[in-house]
């Protein structure tokens, strides 16, 4: 990347925190845009006018993906000022760029007319995204707004199920016939004058759309003028089909440093393309979507949102933490006259739970990355199953002694120390056993890896470790009453 580039970023992230800055800050300047502005704040802010003024210039500067990342750091009074401000002919950009948890907001205020306007700078494959997210259904007024070529096209998108490679696949292509020269077909593109974004390779069909290869742009350049196109063409391309899944094609994209790609329906005959923007926003999207499920929230949920919209997306969650919260209570209490014996078990459960939280939580980390990796095949889970049995043994051997030496020694009587080797050796293993096996099951279930398994097997495992500290508590009872 060059200086001028460097700077170029460095200057759009200065200019964006410079924007938020001032419409969180200011108060008189977010009013103003609202056309709440009172008479105190008129006379009270003597730079009103000079910050209104950068304010706009800001706007003007930013591109949609910035402006976006600003709308997503505001509340919510803040983020309608700012989207007043936002030119009618860039709404649909920044919305592309905005996440889902801020689009209510957005569209509040606009008509469908205007919604309409903003959508119809967009390609295809952009315009199908955002009618089918939207909060509103606007899939026939905006077809009726359309040619009838673009109206079959978007049709076809909205057949597609989300995160499939036809959801998300533009139609923007260039072809060639293999029986011309390459001569001919640098004179063809610099009639066109313009290519689609991220155009590394034409596709070489036939007259009928049968895709035959593709063709590079460095071998159009480095390659005789003379040549034909189907003897210099790669005749084996990478192809996908719509109904595949866009993760999938992802890994593809990543192992073989893809930029673009073919789709091609059952007969072969070419449907349009993938690139690499396309792969990047599904990355992104997967990723947020796996983050947002280890905290138990959803796609919606924006650190702006009133508190009662906040409160509607986690209660449940809650709900869930507070009833196996109880589940453990329930373990406790079936051997409070074991814990009332030797009160130094009440210290030393929760350490025996933790450590089988941990125990389990590292195999199920290690595990479900594997299998979304595609790394484990049926063969290897009994070898991984042994392995981790065998970590977690050895750990819980280790640490479940020092544990037990250290309170042999601080605790007067020997029981307390015997107990917690026991109960710390217990958890490990059986934490390590179930965190080889749980994603099997999962995996043979047919979902998908990650999401809320940290969360819930760590809870999980704590409960158990309690419940297996407890038995070995009481199995010890009366040796150490003796």
């Amino acid at each position: 990347m060059s200086v001028l580039h460097k700077k170029s970023a460095r200057l759009r992230d200065e200019e964006r925190a410079r924007l938020i800055w001032l419409l969180s800050t200011d108060k008189a300047v977010t009013s103003s845009l609202l056309g709440k502005l009172t008479l105190a704040e008129r006379y009270d802010d003597s730079t009103l006018a000079d910050d209104l003024a950068e304010v706009e210039m800001l706007v003007s500067h930013l591109p949609p993906p910035d402006l976006a990342d600003a709308l997503e750091a505001l509340p919510y009074d803040a983020r309608n000022a700012l989207w007043r401000l936002v030119a009618d002919d860039k709404r649909g950009e920044v919305l592309l760029e905005a996440s889902e948890s801020v689009w209510g907001d957005l569209i509040e205020e606009m008509s469908d007319h205007d919604l309409l306007f903003a959508l119809q700078n967009l390609d295809i494959d952009e315009q199908v995204y955002l009618l089918q997210h939207l909060p509103r259904d606007l899939t026939g007024r905006l077809l009726a707004t359309l040619p009838a070529d673009k109206r079959a096209r978007i049709r076809q998108m909205m057949r597609y199920a989300d995160n499939t490679v036809g959801a998300i696949m533009e139609f923007e292509v260039i072809t060639v016939r293999p029986e011309a020269t390459l001569a001919a077909v640098q004179r063809y593109l610099r009639r066109l004058g313009k290519m689609p974004e991220n155009t590394d390779k034409l596709f070489v069909t036939t007259r009928n759309k049968l895709l035959l290869g593709e063709l590079e742009l460095q071998t159009i350049l480095l390659n005789d003028a003379q040549k034909r196109v189907g003897e210099v063409m790669e005749g084996d391309p990478v192809t996908f089909q719509p109904h595949e899944d866009a993760e999938k094609v992802a890994r593809t994209f990543e192992r073989d440093d893809l930029l673009s790609a073919a789709v091609i329906d059952a007969d072969g005959k070419l449907m349009g393309r993938l690139t690499i923007d396309e792969i990047v926003d599904v990355v992104y999207e997967e990723t947020d979507n796996d983050l947002r499920r280890m905290g138990g929230l959803s796609n919606d949920d924006d650190v702006f949102a009133p508190v009662s919209k906040a409160v509607k997306t986690r209660w449940a969650w809650l709900a869930v933490n507070l009833c196996t919260a109880f589940i453990a209570s329930r373990v406790i209490d079936g051997f409070e006259h074991t814990i009332s014996q030797l009160v130094a078990l009440a210290s030393l459960m929760p350490i025996v739970a933790g450590i089988g939280g941990n125990t389990g939580n590292q195999t199920i980390t290690m595990i479900v990355r594997a299998m979304a990796l595609q790394h484990i095949q049926p063969g290897s889970f009994s070898f991984l199953i042994l392995r981790e049995m065998g970590v977690a043994l050895i750990n819980g051997i280790v640490w479940g002694g020092i544990m037990g030496v250290d309170h042999l020694v601080a605790v007067r009587r020997s029981a307390a120390g015997r107990r917690n080797d026991a109960g710390d050796d217990a958890q490990p293993v059986d934490g390590g056993d179930d965190g080889g096996d749980y994603p099997d099951g999962d995996g043979q279930a047919g979902t998908r890896p990650g999401g809320r398994l940290q969360r819930d097997d760590y809870r999980y495992y704590r409960h158990r470790g309690i419940l297996y500290f407890s038995w070995a508590g009481d199995a010890f009872s009366d040796v150490a009453c003796a």
